[in-house]
């Protein structure tokens, strides 16, 4: 990215989201590692690549696609500019899995448990 101000800093918690990137094919990596870099350097990310999920509480989803193959890695935000990440996942199926979201959300309670 180039010495434009960065909007927001996108944070690893851990290695929940380390080990899925990890698993991925090169291609799939570059497409993530440009989609990150969109979201730390737009004012305004559009919700094609960044979306609140309903009905949690400050959950969002990083959304990536790949060729035919759709990406989802959970994030929140922390002090309004800082996303950090969750768990990730190949999505397969229309609706989220349920246990992902619980992951998520798992994941962030014990990053505001140990923040305290």
């Amino acid at each position: 990215m180039d010495n434009k101000k960065k909007q927001r800093t996108i944070i690893f918690y851990k290695n929940y989201f380390d080990d899925f990137f990890r698993e991925q094919k090169q291609k799939v990596k570059d497409k993530i590692i440009w989609t990150f870099d969109l979201i730390e350097g737009l004012q305004r990310v559009p919700e094609t690549y960044l979306k609140h999920l309903e009905n949690t509480d400050g959950l969002f989803e990083i959304r990536i696609q790949q060729g035919s193959d759709i990406f989802r890695i959970f994030c929140f935000f922390d002090q309004g500019q800082l996303v950090v990440l969750a768990n990730g996942f190949q999505k397969k199926t229309q609706k989220t899995p349920k246990k992902e979201i619980e992951k998520a959300l798992k994941i962030k309670e014990e990053y505001e448990s140990e923040k305290k």
